[in-house]
């Protein structure tokens, strides 16, 4: 258990702040807009880390004109006496000193989700300046600014103005209030996005039971409060919106095994794929881990053991599998520890092989505690029975289970007139363009490089996968095509290291059926081969809307702000032609502005959020129209490029 006391001693130096400025890339990832909204979840999650560790219940995140942010907690408040080896205030070995903190060990706080991160220092050293208040009983304030040498000719970041001060000024408040001016000489852009504030926000909210979050954007006036007494059982209602439930209220559980804090909540709906989220500390863990592992393998036991003691199982009966539990599940797996050990190429898969038993145990146990309670037998029941329907699809659909582990007749699918395969050999440089229609497809072979450009021309739309059983999912012609030419198979035995292209371009025209094929194919990946979002292989190709030429010039436009740039740059005489689809261009005009890796411009479809993500498809694609008709009628823009987040040129 952490401690109430918390002093400057407490906090432990291991770097200081030299080489932030020189290489931010590796200390915040990107100085994209990314690497932006990480220095303020460095400020957030200290905050978060107090209430974690039960000090603090409220926090603010406010957003100003001039561009500045700032987040206050009412928690125990950053140590302000002297630190006995740095020699100054505990306040400013914390903003100046790389890995600088009180959670190295851990006496000051159990669980910390700012371990991930690298600390308040590097949120200092990239901003202009950064201001800090401490309450405890008195105000106290400490200022840094970072500016140019003259004589160095190199910035100085994060430089105290002068040492912490204790203002004098009495006040019944308790906690931290920082603000800071993210430091445009480092950032591509230094406009921070209130909608992803917002949605980390909210998740915070739900994995914090009864923590209140407050934002407000001076901006745009706009005001938002985050609480939930619910916890992540409100999170799954939130996510099962526009679902058809298959009980009212989420099972949910909370305990502590082998020094783990652990809660899970789950429900079932009447869809055919599952929907688990697991987080570390208040960590999205989006590939997993051994927390997952042990969550799926503890439903897996504590089911079949109610299934047979209800005789739904029979003495000579095999087991349930996992994925028979799975059909329908939606589940959010939430816990905290020391120590945290993270993996994967995006650092988003727990590696603590200590967590899967304790976590599984926890299940198996609390589970079965519920299944004690006679108001709660309806609810196993269904359960049970959603999963022996499951198991008999399983068994009686061989031919789905085959093509669901990549089978042989779909891998032998003769592909001939459809997929133009590249003849490069390595899938690291390899692309897959999946293109509407076969005109356009044609101008597509024609353009591309052979050495690593695919082409799969689409006939027709895929089907809508949101809601449909495997087995008719891969009845549909198109999916099989591309199933194939993939070459990972899908669902639970989708493989990514078989992974054919590592550029997977979606490619369609900019109307609304393009738009519409688009989602349906990013439905599919979402639903049945989610690696392949989640690390990053799936692009959307951006073609441009119009062509302005004059004599031998030729410029294209992507959307109408960039028409009026382009018409003033090339003149009077200027002809205008709009392209009402890729296959009204060229072979050669469609290298130019869409194939062409020099040139062209691609929208990385990225899912930093799986749980919204699933929520915004199961909104888009599902069958309650009310709510896709109020999302369409609050954010659609069919006009705008730059309304898309990570475009890229790549």
């Amino acid at each position: 258990m952490a401690k109430n006391s918390y002093k400057a001693e407490d906090i432990k130096i291991l770097e200081g702040l030299d080489a932030v400025r020189l290489r931010p890339g590796m200390y915040i990832g990107t100085t994209s807009v990314k690497g932006l909204h990480h220095i303020l979840w460095e400020i957030v999650d200290n905050a978060v880390d107090e209430a974690a560790n039960g000090f603090a219940d409220k926090i603010s995140i406010v957003l100003y004109k001039d561009g500045s942010a700032s987040v206050e907690d009412n928690g125990r408040g950053i140590p302000t006496d002297i630190h006995s080896k740095a020699g100054v205030s505990g306040v400013q070995v914390v903003f100046t000193q790389l890995h600088a903190g009180g959670k190295f060990d851990n006496d000051n706080y159990s669980y910390s989700g700012g371990l991930h991160g690298v600390g308040a220092s590097v949120t200092n050293a990239l901003s202009e300046w950064l201001k800090v208040e401490v309450y405890k009983n008195t105000v106290y304030s400490m200022e840094f600014h970072s500016y140019l040498d003259k004589e160095t000719g190199k910035i100085k970041s994060g430089i105290p103005v002068a040492p912490l001060k204790d203002t004098k000024v009495k006040t019944t408040k308790k906690g931290t209030f920082v603000r800071f001016l993210p430091d445009k000489r480092v950032f591509e852009t230094v406009e921070f996005n209130a909608d992803t504030i917002i949605k980390r926000i909210k998740e915070l909210a739900f994995l914090n039971r009864g923590l209140e979050i407050s934002f407000y954007d001076e901006r745009t006036n706009h005001r938002q409060t985050f609480m939930y007494e619910g916890g992540i059982s409100d999170f799954i209602k939130y996510l099962n919106a526009g679902k058809n439930v298959l009980y009212d209220v989420p099972l949910y559980a909370s305990t502590v095994k082998d020094n783990i804090a652990i809660e899970f909540a789950i429900q079932h709906t009447d869809n055919y794929v599952d929907s688990v989220y697991s987080y570390v500390n208040n960590i999205p863990t989006a590939e997993g881990g051994m927390h997952e592992t042990g969550f799926r393998s503890g439903l897996t036991r504590v089911f079949n053991a109610y299934a047979r003691d209800k005789k739904v199982l029979k003495d000579n009966d095999d087991n349930f599998i996992g994925d028979d539990f799975k059909e329908g599940l939606t589940a959010i797996i939430s816990i905290k520890m020391q120590s945290v050990q993270f993996e994967g190429q995006t650092k988003s898969k727990l590696g603590n092989p200590e967590a899967r038993p304790a976590v599984e145990s926890a299940v198996v146990a609390e589970l079965s505690e519920l299944m004690k309670n006679k108001r709660l037998y309806k609810v196993f029941d269904v359960i049970i029975d959603k999963a022996v329907n499951a198991a008999k699809a399983r068994l009686a659909v061989k031919k789905a289970k085959e093509i669901a582990r990549a089978s042989k007749s779909i891998e032998a699918q003769n592909l001939v007139g459809k997929l133009s395969a590249c003849s490069g050999r390595k899938p690291e440089l390899n692309e897959l363009f999946i293109v509407e229609g076969d005109s356009a497809g044609g101008s597509a072979k024609q353009a591309r490089v052979r050495q690593y450009q695919a082409i799969l021309p689409l006939r027709g739309k895929i089907l809508n996968v949101e809601r449909k059983k495997l087995e008719h999912v891969v009845q549909n012609e198109e999916i099989r095509s591309i199933i194939s030419a993939l070459g990972t198979g899908i669902g639970s035995e989708f493989d990514l290291s078989n992974l054919k292209y590592h550029k997977v371009i979606i490619l369609s025209d900019a109307d609304v059926d393009g738009g519409h094929i688009r989602m349906l194919l990013l439905t599919f990946f979402f639903r049945y081969m989610r690696d392949l979002v989640t690390e990053g292989h799936v692009y959307i190709g951006m073609p441009p809307l119009y062509k302005v030429y004059k004599g031998n010039t030729e410029l294209y436009a992507y959307d109408d702000k960039e028409l009026r740039e382009k018409i003033d740059k090339i003149g009077k005489g200027y002809q205008i032609q709009r392209y009402k689809g890729l296959g009204e261009m060229d072979p050669s005009q469609l290298w130019e502005t869409t194939m062409d890796p020099e040139k062209r411009t691609l929208m990385q479809v990225t899912t930093e959020d799986c749980a919204e993500a699933d929520r915004i498809i199961t909104l888009l694609m599902g069958d309650e129209v009310s709510g896709r008709k109020d999302y369409i009628f609050e954010y659609a823009n069919f006009n705008r490029v730059d309304s898309f987040k990570n475009i890229k040129r790549s």
